[in-house]
């Protein structure tokens, strides 16, 4: 056996480390279509594991790595909160999605997919379009999340944000024992697939705003809208939408954006947004606490797209979708009432819930066993790809 230099033997080490938490990680290396990306399976206690693929010009492998752990981790959480029977897992693309996407790409990444035997589903998130998949899915049926016309259920932004809005309603039952969205004021950090839909419904209810984002022409266009409609909307640069005198910060962009100085400029009354892992650490759950400031955790306001994509895989019912998206506010409620009988913060009191959930469930078989590929799939039954 070849042996290892000590530099060489310390970085399995690290990775072995880093991935102590996870039932499994995969690099996958196609060198003729260029792809190069990592799949983290991190528990399957619930059922096959289920999370987005993102893609993104990472620095260093090392960058990806802690990214796919981190989010695979946060998808397992999701799944429990949102009572679907699927587990936690992830993948990333490094490259640029504005220049490095192929169809012979996205096939080869289908093609390490399948590899995992259903142990493994897949779809949009950052930098991936439902397009991407169509090609992917020409070499695995452990899609989730394409266009219609392919048997799948379409943009999962949809759910993800009517999510959002049921969260924002829990939050103002909490503060105000009144789930109205109309009169209060939301700062929105980012407009993209959700933080657009947001705004635009949050307006149409009668609130006003303030908003930022990369791309100022549709802080504008939001603008314009709220004009037409009579209420208010203020555009903010950059992180000056941590320091507005709002009733809500709901950020929708990148996650790791609560921490000791954001804190200490918040002024608002409670944060609910689709970002995930907006808590840069565990302990700033509760500095919002200290602080008197209402936090909603991500992983069960962004539920609305993972019930749709998970429901898809069972042939898709839009009405039991919208029934589970609207029990979202349910589950926050329950969090913020057990966050308050137990004076913990409400990341951590939803953890809690979700750790119960699971423990009832961990009787259930090894993940090496009935870890497979659901019963019953659209696709599957119309034979398509």
């Amino acid at each position: 056996m070849m042996e290892l230099s000590p530099e060489k033997q310390m970085m399995q080490w690290d990775i072995f480390n880093e991935m102590s938490e996870h039932e499994q990680v995969v690099f996958c290396n196609d060198q003729a279509s260029g792809l190069k990306a990592i799949i983290a399976i991190h528990d399957t206690t619930l059922g096959p594991a289920l999370g987005g693929c993102r893609m993104y010009p990472y620095h260093t492998t090392e960058d990806a790595l802690e990214d796919v752990l981190r989010l695979s981790r946060g998808m397992t959480k999701k799944c429990a909160a949102a009572d679907v029977d699927f587990g936690g897992g992830k993948a990333v693309i490094i490259g640029d999605p504005t220049k490095d996407k192929t169809p012979e790409l996205f096939r080869a990444f289908g093609q390490f997919v399948e590899s995992l035997q259903g142990r493994f589903y897949t779809g949009t998130d950052m930098g991936t379009t439902m397009d991407d998949f169509v090609h992917a899915m020409k070499e695995t049926r452990c899609i989730v999340g394409v266009p219609e016309e392919f048997g799948g259920s379409g943009d999962s932004s949809v759910p993800t944000a009517e999510g959002v809005l049921n969260s924002l309603r829990a939050v103002n039952t909490v503060l105000n024992g009144d789930p109205s969205l109309a009169d209060h004021t939301y700062a929105i950090q980012g407009l993209g697939k959700v933080g657009y839909k947001v705004a635009m419904q949050l307006l149409s209810e009668g609130a006003d705003l303030y908003v930022t984002d990369l791309q100022p022409a549709i802080s504008v266009k939001v603008k314009e809208q709220a004009v037409k409609l009579g209420r208010d909307v203020q555009i903010v640069d950059g992180d000056g939408i941590f320091t507005v005198h709002a009733d809500v910060l709901v950020p929708c962009a990148r996650g790791g954006i609560i921490d000791e100085r954001t804190i200490s400029n918040l002024n608002v009354k409670a944060i609910a947004g689709s970002a995930n892992n907006q808590l840069k650490e565990t302990r700033h759950g509760a500095m919002l606490q200290a602080r008197g400031i209402l936090y909603a955790p991500d992983y069960i306001v962004n539920g609305g797209g993972l019930i749709q994509v998970a429901d898809e895989l069972y042939g898709g019912n839009k009405a039991r979708v919208v029934a589970k998206t609207q029990a979202i506010y349910h589950s926050l409620i329950e969090v913020f009432e057990y966050s308050k009988a137990n004076q913990l913060p409400t990341e951590e009191a939803a953890d809690q819930l979700v750790a119960r959930r699971m423990a009832s469930r961990s009787s259930r078989n090894s993940f090496f066993t009935n870890r497979t590929r659901p019963k019953w799939s659209i696709r599957q039954e119309k034979g398509m790809y």
